[in-house]
């Protein structure tokens, strides 16, 4: 059965997770604000949730119609064939509800008319008027977005989302989340034969995500999502088909040559965080690709050419933090400077941040890491001689 299917993503990186859903083979849709809709049969959820680095979630698309009356709301929920989406003991629920530029704007209100609307709809589809349904079964959690009086709702097929990855055990402060992070080096050239550093490396989430695609490790093939359990809609042998394809792309990669040729490292200056950025990347596979260190950005040098630094320094959310920022993104910069032919790419919320680098960045995105908005600086380095067929600069 052919579905719609929504991936929301960070905002201002759509162009990734498009990029990322076309290369699986599927037809875009639409692309708006922060999500990007696509067709996929019931191959691509599993596809989709396994192999998608940069999105949050997949959701399955049940209706779309305008509404501005809660009676509106609740007959056009109700007129949606819920019966061919839950079984009679599926657990449902609105898990969210948001609205911007509508009449109808309660969450709460949302979600207490939205589930009577599915249980009345599904009590009688299955003969079961009067009676209480059992929703004792699989989760069928529901996700509604009201923009503009136009109400979508759409089941959530990934549970926990993506970004839990399921290797970052242990977090240090003020981490990056998975997702991001893969969708930033996207934005990048960067390519496992060429250096990446990331010198205040945290829980070291640049580093293994690089590791993870240079390894051709799938973010979600160690974890399982709340469809793996929809017996009704996807067969167990369609998710079997997509975990066995991404074991295949992982097994084909040659672990000890991928070893000797990928140059990853972490750095940051508290040994604390290196050993839990250590355990991640072990928990994640991939350890023997990235070399971890206790060192502080002052120290930050490389002897080869054509690198890439991409990081994530401190923004200074604290005020004493705030009063060591330009110390700490002057050195950035002083080191930066020394590095033959490097490229720099920083994600931060600090306004003074090219000041305090010692010059302006070649481009500059403007990116929201949940509700704070962010910079994603790009300083352009040589491309190698080599490689001349290859352009440094976004490519996203």
């Amino acid at each position: 059965m052919k579905y719609e299917l929504i991936a929301p993503c960070h905002f201002g990186l759509e162009a990734c997770t498009k990029k990322e859903i076309l290369s699986l083979g599927y037809e875009i849709s639409e692309v708006t604000d922060g999500r990007v809709a696509f067709y996929g049969d019931e191959s691509a959820v599993c596809r989709s949730n396994i192999f998608v680095r940069t999105a949050e979630r997949i959701l399955l698309k049940t209706g779309s119609f305008t509404a501005r009356t809660w009676d509106e709301l609740f007959e056009k929920t109700k007129a949606i064939p819920w019966e061919q989406y839950i079984p009679a003991d599926g657990r449902v629920w609105v898990a969210k509800a948001t609205s911007v530029k509508s009449k109808l704007f309660s969450p709460k209100d949302f979600q207490t008319i939205i589930q009577k609307a599915i249980v009345s709809r599904l009590q009688s589809a299955y003969g079961m008027e009067g009676q209480r349904l059992p929703m004792d079964g699989a989760d069928y959690a529901l996700r509604v977005t009201a923009l503009k009086d136009v109400i979508t709702l759409a089941i959530d097929t990934s549970g926990e989302s993506l970004h839990k990855r399921g290797y970052r055990k242990l977090a240090a402060k003020a981490p990056i989340t998975e997702t991001l992070a893969a969708a930033l080096l996207m934005l990048t050239p960067w390519q496992a034969d060429r250096i990446l550093v990331d010198p205040f490396c945290g829980s070291g989430t640049f580093c293994i995500e690089a590791a993870m695609m240079a390894a051709g490790i799938a973010p979600g093939m160690n974890r399982n999502f709340a469809a793996t359990s929809w017996t009704n809609l996807i067969p167990k042998e369609k998710w079997y088909a997509a975990y066995d394809e991404a074991y295949a792309i992982a097994d084909s990669v040659d672990a000890d040559a991928l070893s000797g040729r990928v140059d990853i490292q972490g750095y940051d200056i508290d040994g604390e965080v290196i050993a839990c950025a250590r355990e991640n990347a072990r928990a994640a596979g991939v350890e023997r690709y990235i070399h971890f260190q206790e060192r502080g950005v002052d120290r930050l040098s490389h002897p080869k050419k054509y690198g890439f630094i991409v990081t994530n320094p401190p923004y200074g959310e604290r005020i004493s933090e705030k009063e060591e920022l330009p110390a700490l993104y002057g050195a950035l910069g002083a080191r930066y400077a020394e590095l033959s032919d490097w490229s720099l790419y920083v994600i931060t919320a600090y306004e003074d941040a090219e000041k305090y680098i010692g010059r302006k960045a070649d481009k500059n995105r403007k990116i929201y890491n949940g509700m704070m908005k962010t910079y994603f600086y790009s300083y352009l380095g040589k491309k190698p001689p080599q490689k001349g067929n290859r352009q440094d600069g976004e490519n996203a």
